[in-house]
């Protein structure tokens, strides 16, 4: 086998380890609506949190985002909620994160999800799932960003690995510590 080919392959199996063990991270209910029926555990403060406006200007700079989350255990809680504590789909902080969310959290590890072809997640996306650090370089939680990927973009994952993680370091620096994103803006 050529380096090319074995290349080749080695990107194929990484890519079908990525779908597998990931899931819908941005399912039919965020772009219809809040699904009532999925679980919420943490309930937002009644002031915006420094979190949620870093996700705002996250979002008003980066016109090719779909959307922008931020994940964890917030501050009190007890040690397993974890949550979605800031996004661009309000409706859905405080929903139970799902099992690959939990995974980037706890392991630091970054997944690659090229969403296409799935029926309950119509839109054509690239979703890069990385650990949030904060300014002394610790992972804090988890930072989910979806791209635009329609098919005429012709973006390669190692483009959208480079564009989610020059966000999360240029991010991070804006991090004092999780207890900080949870300070009012």
């Amino acid at each position: 086998m050529n380096s090319r080919s074995g290349l080749a392959a080695a990107s194929l199996a990484l890519a079908l380890v990525v779908v597998s063990v990931s899931t819908c991270i941005l399912p039919r209910s965020a772009i219809a609506g809040a699904d009532p029926s999925h679980p919420k555990n943490w309930t937002a403060p009644s002031y915006k949190i420094y979190g949620q406006k870093l996700c705002d200007q996250i979002m008003a700079n980066h016109p090719e985002l779909i959307s922008v989350t931020f994940h964890g255990v917030p501050p009190g809680a007890d040690e397993g909620t974890f949550t979605m504590f800031a996004g661009s789909f309000p409706e859905r902080i405080g929903n139970v994160d799902d099992p690959d969310d939990v995974m980037v959290i706890k392991t630091g590890i970054t997944i690659l999800d090229p969403r296409w072809h799935r029926a309950a997640d119509p839109i054509r996306k690239f979703v890069v799932m990385t650990p949030l650090r904060d300014a002394s370089g610790e992972n804090i939680g988890l930072l989910v960003l979806a791209y635009h990927n329609p098919l005429n973009m012709a973006k390669s994952e190692r483009e959208f690995l480079e564009m989610g993680t020059a966000i999360r370091d240029e991010l991070q620096f804006r991090i004092k510590s999780m207890a900080a994103l949870f300070e009012r803006a």
